[in-house]
């Protein structure tokens, strides 16, 4: 069956990068992949300054063609116009956009229906990691996960997009005021279970969250390793795995970025964490990086011949 093909526009030149790594390692080596540097992993330059494109809504514009590709992360697509590639999540709410992003209506040639939205990586550092060329970031259709630091909702919906009706997003968010957001949000979508509490006592939310194949964590703050740490004692199956958004400035802006990375990991391998890759978020986020590894992984049994 040929790709599905509609007309709700063409695309901006943001975010056209597909990922794969570049840049180069600094900070020392790593027991694991380290891409990027000061100028962040290959993922689209981007036209802002700085933080510049927050506002943008996708950037997409009317006219052209626009083809639907599966992206190699399952469950996500890129929508491939006449002038770049973007990011785009299969809507699980039709005729719904939360944040104004640019929404593509696809037609299939069976005749049945399906609508795509725009993943702006100047709005979640998840899309900005898979543009940055993330091998894995472990979050795919069917797939539970535990969200901390969901905000307003913006990067869940797409997560919610991705693990579809048969996966389950637990968003986390201690703020009151974007916690109305968030469940705002979550009565359309009904695999999202906000749950308003500080993600430094896991503990409270124990009766509302189940064990976990992946923890996606971005809380800026000083002690979010240690975050992580209580919550994957709490809910990440032995296996599992964990993509960990670092906000450098957030943990000590006395230091580089790079030395901040450096200690976050030595942090993650204390707590039986594995790291595996890591990513700068540039030119998304500055003094970004990204993390994604394994939680008491097994070890492999060397098998006699």
């Amino acid at each position: 069956m040929a790709p599905p093909q509609g007309r709700r526009g063409g695309f901006s030149g943001r975010g056209r990068g597909r990922g794969g790594g570049g840049g180069r390692e600094r900070g020392g080596s790593t027991p694991f992949k380290a891409r990027g540097g000061g100028r962040g992993g290959r993922g689209g330059r981007g036209s802002g300054r700085g933080r510049g494109g927050r506002g943008s809504n996708g950037g997409m514009k009317g006219g052209s063609k626009v083809l639907i590709k599966p992206h190699r992360h399952e469950g996500i697509f890129l929508g491939c116009g006449a002038k770049s590639d973007v990011l785009v999540t299969q809507n699980m709410v039709p005729g719904d956009s939360l944040y104004n992003e640019k929404r593509v209506a696809m037609q299939n040639q069976d005749g049945s229906k399906v609508e795509y939205r725009v993943w702006n990586p100047f709005r979640s550092k998840l899309a900005a990691g898979v543009l940055c060329g993330l091998d894995n970031i472990w979050i795919k259709p069917g797939a539970r996960v535990l969200y901390l630091g969901a905000a307003s909702g913006t990067s869940v919906s797409h997560v919610s997009d991705i693990v579809g009706p048969t996966g389950v997003v637990y968003a986390v968010e201690f703020s009151q005021r974007s916690g109305r957001d968030l469940v705002s949000m979550a009565k359309k979508r009904t695999n999202v279970i906000p749950i308003i509490e500080d993600a430094r006592h896991p503990g409270r939310y124990r009766m509302l969250v189940g064990i976990v194949d992946v923890i996606f964590s971005d809380v800026a703050q000083p002690d979010q390793a240690r975050i992580l740490a209580l919550n994957a004692s709490y809910y990440l199956k032995t296996g599992g795995h964990f993509v960990y958004s670092i906000k450098a400035n957030c943990i000590d802006s006395t230091i580089s970025a790079e030395q901040v990375f450096k200690g976050e990991v030595n942090k993650l391998i204390a707590d039986q964490f594995k790291p595996k890759e890591q990513v700068t978020l540039e030119p998304y986020e500055r003094d970004h990086a990204c993390v994604v590894g394994g939680y008491r992984m097994p070890k492999k049994k060397n098998v006699a011949e």
